[in-house]
């Protein structure tokens, strides 16, 4: 068996917020044109608090994937099959901690209009761009502060309790404020679009990838979901502040000419490659005040000057592209 390449683990390590991939059947795709998020989170909610049998059977019969992903990957507490795992979900979100969690949900996201619309909008223009997409069945949960977005070949389901908001009591006592400031409500909407198009499109793991490989990969990866999401810019997609925002302005070429000086562009080396692409702030290169994410940031950067240089290239090729090599020639990125 071949040994699994090193920088496959570090990029999984590098997502803004965790995803994780699933294979199944689950429940069909949504055929209509706008789009609902289904509240399995309440659902659950019934359960836990009122022992209701029928929103028991809902969740076995109707939201039999949610469930099975939900115990099994994102809790890892059994099998859906167990004779006693259904006792054991409801022991599990009976803990005094995620009770309260669940009650927080359910008065900070009382409807998801908002961001149906935001959906319905964003897959709208991305089936125009790409006709052969289809629109997951997308739904919510409360994952115990585990995986912010859930992916299957059909499913995308978005943990409302990992959205909260970066001032909610609870995440002070897990996370570090760069970590808290991507869990705030409008967070969402990217976050769903930019995880269900890597997975879509996911990164060509080789033998060999280099830096610009993986910055220009996740790069056009944002990019698209700027376009996607209309008047959105790139740095509302990685949530930059306005502070990162004003740093980056004033320190573009500086960061580019650091790293073609010390040959950064095209190391292999996987630990060289996460300090530029993980989401902390990349202080060991650039100094206090340098964002999170600056490889996606600037990848996005190349792959926008690649675009203006390249007007009849629609969002369906560039995805469908992977020479990053020359991509990053034709770019004529700060020439």
């Amino acid at each position: 068996m071949k040994g699994l390449n090193p920088l496959f683990f570090i990029l999984i390590s590098l997502l803004t917020v965790s995803c994780r991939l699933s294979t199944g059947n689950g429940m069909e795709h949504q055929k209509q044109k706008e789009v609902s998020v289904l509240r399995y989170d309440k659902l659950l909610n019934e359960y836990v608090r009122s022992n209701s049998f029928s929103a028991l059977q809902k969740m076995n019969m109707e939201y039999r994937q949610p469930t099975k992903i939900l115990i099994e990957d994102v809790l890892a507490i059994g099998r859906v099959g167990d004779d006693t795992i259904s006792q054991k979900l409801k022991t599990f979100y009976s803990d005094t901690t995620l009770l309260r969690l669940m009650n927080d949900v359910d008065d900070r996201f009382p409807n998801l209009d908002h961001l149906e619309e935001g959906l319905t909008k964003g897959f709208k223009k991305l089936i125009k761009e790409i006709p052969s997409i289809r629109i997951p069945v997308i739904y919510s949960q409360v994952s115990a502060l585990n995986e912010s977005i859930v992916l299957t070949d059909t499913l995308l389901g978005i943990s409302l309790d990992k959205y909260m908001g970066e001032d909610y009591p609870l995440y002070k006592r897990f996370y570090y404020d760069y970590q808290r400031r991507t869990m705030r409500p409008d967070r969402i909407l990217p976050d769903c679009f930019v995880y269900y198009l890597m997975g879509q499109y996911p990164f060509p793991f080789e033998n060999g990838n280099s830096l610009v490989d993986v910055m220009l990969h996740y790069g056009k990866i944002n990019y698209a979901v700027q376009q996607i999401l209309g008047n959105h810019s790139i740095y509302d997609v990685l949530g930059y502040s306005k502070a990162e925002k004003k740093w980056c302005s004033s320190n573009e070429e500086r960061v580019w000419e650091y790293m073609v000086t010390n040959g950064h562009l095209y190391a292999r080396d996987p630990m060289l490659i996460r300090q530029y692409m993980r989401p902390s702030p990349v202080t060991t290169f650039f100094g206090e005040g340098a964002p999170p994410l600056i490889g996606t940031w600037l990848g996005s950067r190349i792959i926008s000057e690649y675009m203006k240089n390249h007007k009849k290239v629609s969002l369906q090729q560039l995805l469908s592209m992977t020479d990053y090599k020359l991509m990053l020639e034709e770019s004529n990125y700060l020439d």
